[in-house]
């Protein structure tokens, strides 16, 4: 199809050239920028080509139409000059798509023929005029491209960039689900095997509890750990696996928590769960974050607080989310102050969801831990009257 349209065009040209003797040089020169449309093809798979054609063909009409009776020379070359009009259109797409020196080097050699056809033809102010002319339409051709080169050079670091904060949001948000699962279990299961292997000679029934509390907890982080490999599974394979049915477990919610609660009291941290307002399903990424700011909160009374108990308020509003664990331990003047990944985790997580999370130490001792997630407004469903 490309070389169909480069052989109309010199078809076009050639008829141009010896046809239509008793039309003007400007004519032939408006056919010949309407016939630089049949180079597209060519110029969007060879445009080094298009551009030889282009300039044979503009150098053709300028040198092999002959002069009317009712026109002077002067003016019949001035009027086909135009023809190089094409040219300038082809420089344009050159300047946008080609390399740097491809560029360079078509700019000179068109802006080279052009100077030498226009010098020898045209005479006198003439000669000034057609050059200025000439050098003007080249060099806004050239801006053209450089403008739209710099514009698709734009829209290409725009998309790179935002495909690097995907994958930079993508690893955050795994590096907080990881950390947020693992973290909590293996606090447990390191306390767990340690009050086991304190008291297996003396209490046996007790590290029996220890053992069973730290295959359970490891099953359930085994069981995390490979929902999320699954996870970058599925991404690293494009969506054509998206909509395949996940057979793993589904990640946990507030739904969980006494469950959570029962881990956490096999720590040796008893946890009281308080609920108010009325529980009711939320949305996914709601109950995750406000379960994974619990369990973070939890983790860090177990590792840090060195107290036996603590609660847990989960409150239900109109309008939003309300969730607090507070403990009356050491708080952040104790040994191992809770300042690590878990606390930005938790803000990040609250942060995304436009929600706000306090923590720090209470007046009265102990610390304390809030977030409070806005709920999405319900939407009203009118029912028909019977």
């Amino acid at each position: 199809m490309a070389w169909a349209g480069g052989v109309s065009y010199l078809l076009v040209v050639g008829l141009l050239v010896g046809g239509a003797t008793r039309a003007s040089g400007t004519v032939h020169a408006v056919g010949s920028l309407l016939a630089v449309s049949l180079l597209t093809g060519v110029a969007r798979r060879t445009p080094l080509l298009a551009l030889g054609l282009a300039l044979f063909g503009s150098t053709a009409v300028v040198l092999g139409t002959p002069v009317t009776v009712h026109e002077n020379l002067a003016a019949s070359y001035q009027g086909k000059f135009l023809s190089y009009l094409a040219v300038d259109i082809v420089l344009g797409f050159i300047v946008a798509t080609c390399t740097r020196r491809a560029a360079i080097a078509s700019v000179s050699v068109a802006f080279g023929v052009q100077l030498v056809v226009i010098g020898t033809f045209a005479h006198g102010d003439n000669l000034t005029v057609n050059g200025v002319i000439a050098l003007l339409a080249m060099a806004a051709s050239c801006l053209v491209g450089l403008l739209s080169r710099e514009r698709r050079a734009h829209s290409a670091a725009l998309r790179a960039q935002e495909v690097t904060e995907a994958v930079t949001a993508e690893r955050l948000r795994i590096a907080r689900e990881l950390h947020d699962m693992v973290a909590h279990s293996i606090g447990i299961i390191a306390i767990q095997a340690g009050v086991g292997s304190r008291v297996i000679q003396t209490q046996p029934a007790e590290a029996h509890e220890a053992l069973r509390a730290i295959e359970a907890t490891s099953r359930e982080t085994l069981a995390g750990l490979r929902r999320t490999l699954a996870s970058l599974r599925r991404t690293g394979q494009g969506t054509a696996t998206t909509s395949e049915p996940s057979p793993l477990t589904p990640p946990p919610g507030l739904a969980d928590i006494d469950r959570l609660a029962e881990a956490t009291s096999g720590a040796g941290v008893h946890v009281e769960v308080r609920r108010g307002g009325a529980p009711r399903p939320l949305p996914a990424d709601i109950d995750l974050s406000a379960y994974r700011v619990i369990q973070e909160a939890l983790t860090n009374v177990v590792r840090h607080a060195g107290t036996g108990s603590c609660r847990v308020a989960i409150d239900y509003g109109d309008e939003e989310l309300s969730v607090e664990v507070v403990d009356d331990g050491h708080g952040a003047n104790g040994h191992g102050a809770p300042h690590g990944f878990g606390l930005v985790g938790m803000r990040e997580r609250v942060a995304l969801l436009h929600g706000h999370l306090s923590a720090g130490p209470r007046p009265e001792g102990g610390f304390r831990v809030a977030a409070r997630l806005p709920l999405p407004t319900p939407v009203d469903v009118p029912v028909e009257a019977r």
